[in-house]
């Protein structure tokens, strides 16, 4: 049996479909392939090229459709914060006061004391208050200014 050249024009797309995916690892070329090689099956049946075409083009666009939200959700890594980013918003007890200017500063927060700044250099903390958590650069906390009265010894001895 002879293969026709429409056959393997799209038997070799469906392979550069395949190759592109597997350097992209975007889930989106693999469906054109599932469409490519379809297509290359209508091509053995006898199907003219038109049909050939619009069956690539329905097959791609519907798994492309109905199964890439399907693949995304399961293949997709799920991102989780790391310890550390998980304090990100929370809110800390400064125990020294914050003063970026005197480069000065630590905050409690989780049972774990931290070296803590704030974001602006004009803004000090004083200790005993409460401070947000809006970042954390390197093995210090971003902080900003919670306005809340200070705290009683009784809350900081708890934190």
């Amino acid at each position: 049996m002879i293969i026709g050249s429409e056959v393997v024009c799209w038997l070799l797309l469906a392979a550069i479909f395949i190759v592109t995916e597997i350097i992209s690892l975007g889930l989106t070329t693999i469906w054109f392939a599932g469409g490519a090689f379809v297509a290359a099956i209508a091509a053995l049946c006898g199907a003219n090229l038109v049909v050939q075409i619009i069956i690539f083009v329905v097959v791609a666009v519907v798994l492309l459709l109905l199964t890439r939200p399907l693949a995304l959700k399961y293949l997709e890594p799920k991102t989780e914060k790391t310890n550390a980013e998980a304090l990100v918003g929370q809110n800390a007890v400064v125990l020294e006061e914050i003063n970026n200017l005197k480069d000065t500063g630590r905050c409690k927060v989780g049972g774990m004391e931290w070296t803590a700044r704030t974001k602006d250099d004009s803004v000090i903390i004083k200790e005993g208050y409460m401070a947000k958590i809006v970042e954390i650069s390197g093995v210090k906390l971003i902080v900003e200014k919670v306005d809340e009265d200070k705290l009683s010894e009784e809350i900081i001895s708890n934190v």
